[in-house]
């Protein structure tokens, strides 16, 4: 009896792998740019500002904090286009400058409150039980403090500036941070690729940077997106109340306090320019925000 041809002798079965899903954190990116025209605009607008923030010594025609009080509210010209301040200061060259202290808190209480909010989010979230708990009635207890009202005690208790609104509003945001991304991660957990890895042996450390972390990681920017605008309405607000930035620092909620007294003087721009950058910056993060949030739920579809 001859042997079969070996081209006929049946192979051995592979071992059974588990097929990673797709992963959301990356694939995502390649549909924003069909989210329309306005979302392509707010983007160019947030980058704008970020231009601006970065190079103001460079972009800015003039010094935001010389005073030429014998130049004081002068109207558009050449020289200044948006014309100048009481203080004879280029509105045009605070606005610019306005942008780094503008954008600089919001970033620092976006950053830091996403980083510790992802943190507690994903350990509720993984290990359950009496630690979830623990965690979440934590994130309720900080949840009675609201925002504004933190920054104002932090301030009275320190002094005015950045530095005490910012830490305040970053405990204040960590735990809506983490509400959310605990939310997102109990129903990435709930999926079948989640239960395969960990049946295989994978760690809890492993599936969750490797895996959890990366397939929600763009509904983390999503939230992040829009609270920066929150951010930055709200730290204007405080500057403009004096408890923020001081003068002469360039800074828009500053520049709307200042420019209250030239609105009496029929000089509107000096506070209207500051006004109208807190707005468009406000709700380009919206428009952004909403447009990933858009293109994660047609995903999701």
């Amino acid at each position: 009896m001859t042997a079969a041809p070996a081209s006929r002798v049946p192979s051995a079965a592979p071992a059974a792998k588990v097929a990673a899903p797709p992963r959301r954190g990356t694939a995502w990116m390649r549909g924003l740019a069909a989210q329309g025209p306005l979302f392509t605009a707010a983007v160019a607008t947030l980058v704008l500002l970020a231009l601006c923030a970065v190079f103001a010594p460079f972009v800015a025609p003039h010094d935001p904090e010389t005073i030429d009080l014998g130049n004081s509210l002068a109207g558009s010209d050449a020289d200044h286009w948006l014309g100048t301040d009481q203080s004879g200061r280029d509105v045009l060259s605070r606005l610019i400058h306005g942008a780094r202290t503008g954008l600089l808190g919001p970033l620092l209480v976006v950053a830091v409150s996403t980083v510790l909010g992802t943190a507690l989010g994903l350990v509720a979230a993984w290990r359950g039980g009496w630690v979830d708990s623990l965690l979440s009635r934590t994130m309720d207890a900080l949840f009675a403090f609201p925002a504004m009202l933190l920054a104002i005690l932090c301030v009275a208790v320190f002094e005015a500036g950045l530095t005490a609104p910012v830490i305040a509003m970053t405990v204040a945001y960590t735990p809506y941070v983490g509400r959310y991304v605990r939310s997102v991660a109990v129903q990435e957990k709930a999926r079948p690729y989640i239960e395969s890895y960990r049946v295989q042996g994978w760690s809890a450390w492993s599936v969750t940077t490797r895996h959890l972390l990366p397939n929600i990681t763009p509904n983390i920017v999503a939230q992040s997106t829009v609270s920066f605008g929150y951010a930055l309405m709200e730290l204007a607000g405080l500057s403009f109340l004096g408890f923020g930035v001081q003068p002469p620092t360039a800074d828009w909620g500053t520049m709307v306090n200042e420019g209250q007294g030239a609105i009496l003087k029929d000089a509107f721009m000096p506070a209207l320019a500051p006004c109208a950058a807190i707005v468009v910056a406000v709700v380009a993060f919206g428009i952004v925000g909403e447009g990933i949030s858009d293109r994660i739920a047609k995903r999701e579809r």
